[in-house]
């Protein structure tokens, strides 16, 4: 099988030359992703409206991958604000709380200081039969 790339449209992946997504075989590995709603290029000020967008973002890169959240084998937070990270946890248990990934959390700052958060997935969609 060979490599698959996935775009959001986001003019972030060509400016900076990287792929939303890329498929490898039976893995997805989904980049850092941030809450911009890529339909209107915004970013909400509201730290849970963010992480709920994240969460959009990255479903539909995985959907177009022919997989899906419940595939998801390790999730990656980052947050400029260490503290925040408990407020995001029923966003979190919402989208992976049956799937229960492996999971890091990191504080680090972000590229735009309008982002409160980034999730980076891998998942890893099993064949069927």
């Amino acid at each position: 099988m060979s490599r698959r790339l996935i775009s959001s449209g986001s003019v972030f992946e060509q400016e900076i030359g990287y792929s939303r997504a890329v498929v490898e075989g039976d893995w997805i590995l989904v980049s850092g992703t941030t809450g911009f709603d890529y339909s209107k290029m915004a970013i909400s000020d509201d730290l849970l409206e963010q992480t709920e967008q994240c969460f959009q973002n990255i479903q539909a890169a995985l959907n177009e991958a022919g997989s899906s959240l419940a595939d998801v084998v390790r999730v990656t937070y980052i947050l400029p604000v260490a503290t925040d990270f408990p407020r995001c946890w029923p966003i979190m248990r919402k989208y992976l709380g049956d799937i229960k990934p492996a999971a890091m959390m990191l504080a680090a700052g972000l590229s735009d200081p309008r982002m409160k958060i980034e999730i980076q997935v891998t998942a890893y969609r099993k064949a069927e039969g």
